[in-house]
């Protein structure tokens, strides 16, 4: 029995299946590439669901990490120390949200429960009502858990665990209308992704983003967005918003804020840090600890001295070229959408994407789907030209 199969029998036994895992074992990664168990190589191009910005082992990232071990690991909420002071100014100081204050989580789904809290919460502190709404997209994503789940707009992932959290309304994404139709004097949020992951990699349409800020603003009403996929530096700007002229009221953050330990954020601007969650409303044991909090320290000076956004918008050009070379040669592809190092190709139904996926698999590349039969290409910020120019070759093969 192979390595490879001897852990894939093991994990089946014994882990709850609710993955429907590739039949690989990752053993050990550099740069943009793993290895798996038996020791074949190939090319990363999911970066562990956007999570792996810098790759494997960057320089500088992993001896962070060891060095807090050598301090401490976890203190509780109870006490402060110097990873939470420099990671809160870090992350609050990067999104321009004046005056704004940032909660750490253990997750990206934790990010979503903690903005629908501190929205529901600044509601009730204006009237004093408890039967708020929040209106939300159609095909978002935005976690697991019943609350994330709740304003996630998508029926395949609800429908088996309703009744779910109330007050909660579905918009068309990029749609005016639709919006305004939902709105109501009992609204007190909306919630979106700045570009839509999981729903098929649709970006925000500039003209409607700006609208809905300034409905927002004319009503009292909160914008949260999304950016657990999207942020960090991937579509070109450290959070995608910035390309569209608008500040969220909350902001969620995760994945690539860690480079791989679990941690997320939501920041929320300075009208809202005062006026909705106080000490007692909001916690976590995990979140936040000096440990992870040490990984976001690193990444964001690892990104601000390598310029690391700086050379996903180089590198976006000849990214995109190289994928839309790809629609005009295969009929079968029939367009490329999306921002920076966040890219989907639609595909023909007659070409299923598990297959596209699974083939690249066996020719040494990973890569994922997203919904609506779309390949998702969500790399490593730190990929090359040369990165790119082999993983479309293979991908050309597989199409």
């Amino acid at each position: 029995m192979s390595a490879n199969q001897e852990i894939i029998e093991k994990t089946e036994r014994y882990a709850l299946h609710v993955y429907n895992r590739f039949p690989i074992a990752i053993d050990h990664g550099q740069g943009v590439q793993v290895w798996d168990a038996d020791g074949k190589v190939y090319l990363d191009f999911m970066a562990g669901i956007a999570v792996y910005a810098l790759g494997y082992h960057y320089p500088g990232y992993d001896q962070a990490l060891i060095d807090q071990v050598k301090k401490v690991l976890h203190t509780s909420n109870l006490y402060y120390h110097q990873p939470l002071a420099d990671a809160a100014k870090q992350v609050v100081t990067s999104t321009h949200l004046t005056g704004g204050k940032a909660f750490f989580t253990n997750s990206g789904a934790e990010a979503i429960e903690g903005a629908i809290k501190a929205a529901r919460k600044y509601a009730y502190l204006k009237d004093g009502r408890n039967d708020h709404e929040i209106i939300a997209m159609k095909d978002s994503f935005h976690g697991r858990s019943v609350g994330a789940l709740s304003v996630t707009g998508n029926a395949h992932y609800q429908d088996p665990f309703k009744p779910l959290m109330g007050g909660v309304k579905f918009a068309d994404f990029n749609d005016l209308k639709s919006l305004k139709d939902q709105i109501s004097d009992r609204t007190c949020a909306v919630i979106m992704e700045t570009v839509q992951g999981e729903g098929g990699i649709y970006p925000a349409d500039p003209a409607y983003l700006k609208e809905v800020r300034r409905i927002c603003d004319e009503r009292d009403i909160l914008l949260i967005l999304d950016e657990i996929q999207c942020g960090m530096g991937r579509t070109g700007s450290m959070w995608a918003y910035e390309d569209y002229g608008v500040l969220p009221d909350i902001l969620t953050c995760a994945k690539a804020l860690g480079c791989g330990v679990p941690v997320g954020a939501f920041v929320l601007n300075e009208k809202t840090a005062n006026q909705s969650l106080v000490p007692g409303d909001h916690g976590t044991t995990y979140g936040g600890n000096p440990f992870v909090l040490a990984a976001v320290n690193a990444v964001f000076s690892l990104y601000r001295d390598h310029d690391i956004v700086g050379h996903v918008r180089d590198l976006t050009p000849c990214f995109e070229k190289s994928l839309d070379e790809l629609v005009q040669k295969h009929d079968s592809v029939l367009c490329r959408r999306g921002k920076g190092f966040m890219q989907g190709l639609q595909l023909k139904e007659t070409c299923p994407v598990g297959e596209v996926t699974r083939k690249a698999l066996d020719l040494g590349l990973l890569i994922i789907s997203a919904g609506g039969n779309v390949l998702r290409f969500v790399p490593p910020l730190i990929i090359t030209k040369e990165d790119i120019d082999q993983a479309l070759t293979i991908l050309d093969k597989c199409l």
